[in-house]
């Protein structure tokens, strides 16, 4: 079973670093997490530390020009892009831990655990996820960065948990299961240690359209005020952008560059995330 996956996992990177949309993706991937990195050692700001210029335009000293209250645009986008990859890394990886372990239990075990856990699942499908979102952090009176991660990721994990108990079914009666109930393996090993590495790629996947989702859901609450109560993120520089009549008033530096890294952030993982699905559907796989 150990040299099967080994194999498998070979072929999964060797095709990875053949798929021109994965390398792309990654590629500017990389680049919107450098700067965010980086980015601060470049600015002398603080997003919250008011410059004394109001509404000036890009220029050397100040890259993106400044906003109504003073603060350095630049200064605030690279910090809030750092709070937004946070909270799509942690609000995705939540969703998709509790997804993965749901639906593997609910898929191995089957009978009443089975119903019970869909049941549940079926319960979260049905709720908005948004104005569920929005209910629990209008009731929250301090908000941070880990807390909007914590809300977003423990209302985002049922679509998960359904895919990965489908995966589950198809996998549990394979012949490398069978042979693991034979030698007498409990439920617990078979499931971490047979089932689950098979899933790894499709893991990824996943995670990968929890973090994008992650991302979205915080940019909507941020929208909404309901973001973080201290601190600065993309989605809050948007919001005060909007309430103020940025575009209105010509200070386009201070709306356009956040939503444009957004929507960049979002392509990337999208691309990344259509390059995985060439690379572990065969029916998709181009050769080069």
């Amino acid at each position: 079973m150990e040299q099967h996956t080994v194999s498998r996992t070979k072929e999964f990177l060797h095709h990875i670093r053949r798929n021109r949309k994965v390398k792309a993706g990654l590629a500017l991937f990389a680049a919107i997490l450098a700067l965010a990195i980086v980015g601060p050692l470049f600015t002398p700001y603080g997003p919250l530390e008011p410059t004394g210029e109001a509404g000036r335009p890009p220029s050397l000293e100040h890259p993106l020009g400044t906003n109504t209250f003073t603060y350095d645009v630049y200064a605030q986008t690279v910090y809030g892009l750092r709070s937004s990859l946070l909270i799509g890394f942690l609000g995705g990886l939540i969703a998709t831990v509790i997804g993965i372990l749901i639906g593997l239990a609910a898929g191995y075990m089957g009978g009443l655990v089975d119903e019970f856990l869909m049941m549940l699942t079926n319960i979260f499908l049905v709720i908005p996820t948004l104005a569920l979102l929005i209910v629990i952090a209008a009731y929250i009176e301090y908000r941070g960065i880990m807390i909007e991660s914590l809300i977003i990721g423990l209302t985002s994990w049922p679509w998960t948990a359904r895919a990965v108990r489908a995966q589950t079914l198809s996998l549990k009666n394979r012949e490398f299961v069978l042979v693991a109930r034979m030698s007498g393996a409990s439920g617990l090993r078979i499931m971490v240690g047979e089932i689950l590495p098979n899933m790894f790629s499709y893991a990824i996947m996943v995670f990968i359209l929890q973090f994008g989702g992650a991302i979205l859901y915080a940019v909507g609450l941020d929208f909404l005020g309901l973001g973080p109560t201290k601190g600065i993120s993309l989605g809050l520089i948007l919001q005060q952008a909007v309430l103020w009549n940025a575009i209105q008033l010509g200070m386009w530096w201070w709306a356009i560059p956040p939503g444009l890294i957004i929507a960049l952030l979002l392509a990337s993982l999208y691309t990344i995330n259509t390059g995985m699905d060439e690379v572990l559907n065969p029916r998709l796989r181009r050769l080069e």
